[in-house]
């Protein structure tokens, strides 16, 4: 069975990591709007998928 938890904290821990070395400017913004809105709705579904 696939281990979705070790592959949770693989993808968001380097979306993570992406976020704090993406310089700041306008120009990034976007794609930092991008991985935290994907980052965020990550954890709610893993929040979700414990209950």
């Amino acid at each position: 069975m696939a281990d979705y938890q070790k592959m949770y904290y693989i993808l968001c821990g380097a979306a993570s990591t992406a976020l704090d070395r993406l310089p700041d400017g306008q120009e990034n913004e976007s794609v930092r709007v991008l991985l935290q809105t994907a980052l965020h709705e990550a954890e709610e579904l893993y929040i979700e998928s414990a209950d």
